[in-house]
């Protein structure tokens, strides 16, 4: 039986790997010996394992999670591509969101913060009291538009329920929504008519945590931010933005930020005004 297989010594040197990194990925379910023989607890692999060590080798310099490492070594041929592909495009993702970050980081220590800012036109309306239907949760900033979209999808199709939609939707935040913190995020929809609302509400329970109410009349101070802008964390800048520009002529929030959805997000390009990011203010 052993004359057909080779030692992880022998293996290790046909791979190219070390037999460290043999053993370590027998314990992680990633590559398991053909055989392991009972008395000596010798392992033993066949020769065609060498391919999807490599593979594994290679995965694990891109960080691939085991998990999807996993996923890749036990597909076949373009389903294997695909899942590499989707992984990379998220790694790419994420890349470019910590860049822009960096970039924004680097400009509020230089010093060049006031610059920054200085690219966002900051203006104040008043806005009208407003019945809305609403969801909240908790959640993280990589899960964040994922929950937006489907949220604000199932309050607008309620909406047909409540009179129709009278205003852009909005979102609000009552507390920070980060990579650590997880707000609450409140996504709005106002409605015409407020006891159809209601009586919409109580059939759905607390499935979604949905509520009606009467968001209050306000004086909102907003910057208007392109689809480009909205995503994390460039859309950090606006909001501090609007901060900044209050501070300096001695207003006070009052209440919770927002962002304000006025544009069709999936008809807009990246350089579209799509959302306001707003303050309340007193």
């Amino acid at each position: 039986m052993h004359e057909e297989l080779l030692t992880i010594g022998a293996f290790a040197a046909r791979a190219r790997l070390s037999a460290k990194a043999l053993r370590l990925y027998d314990r992680l379910g990633l590559l398991a010996p053909a055989v392991v023989d009972e008395t000596s607890g010798y392992r033993y692999y066949r020769a065609d394992q060498a391919e999807p060590a490599r593979l594994v080798a290679l995965l694990r310099q891109l960080d691939m999670p085991l998990a999807r490492i996993a996923d890749v070594v036990g597909a076949d041929g373009t389903e294997a591509a695909d899942l590499l592909a989707a992984y990379w495009a998220d790694v790419e993702a994420r890349v470019a969101g910590q860049r822009a970050l960096a970039e924004y980081l680097r400009g509020r220590l230089s010093g060049r913060s006031s610059e920054m800012y200085g690219k966002f036109a900051i203006e104040t309306v008043d806005v009208p009291a407003q019945v809305v239907i609403t969801e909240s949760r908790h959640t993280l900033a990589d899960e964040l538009p994922t929950w937006i979209g489907a949220s604000m999808g199932r309050l607008e199709a309620a909406a047909r329920e409540c009179g129709g939609v009278v205003g852009a939707p909005f979102v609000i935040y009552h507390s920070e929504v980060s990579m650590e913190s997880d707000g609450p995020a409140e996504c709005c929809v106002p409605v015409a008519d407020e006891a159809a609302a209601r009586t919409w509400a109580e059939r759905q329970g607390r499935v979604w945590e949905t509520t009606v109410r009467v968001a209050p009349a306000a004086r909102l101070a907003y910057t208007r931010v392109t689809k480009a802008q909205v995503a994390h964390p460039q859309i950090l800048a606006a909001f501090e933005a609007v901060g900044q520009w209050m501070a300096g002529r001695g207003l006070e929030t009052a209440g919770p930020c927002r962002e304000i959805y006025f544009a069709d997000w999936d008809a807009a390009g990246a350089g579209d005004p799509v959302c306001d990011v707003a303050f309340p203010v007193k």
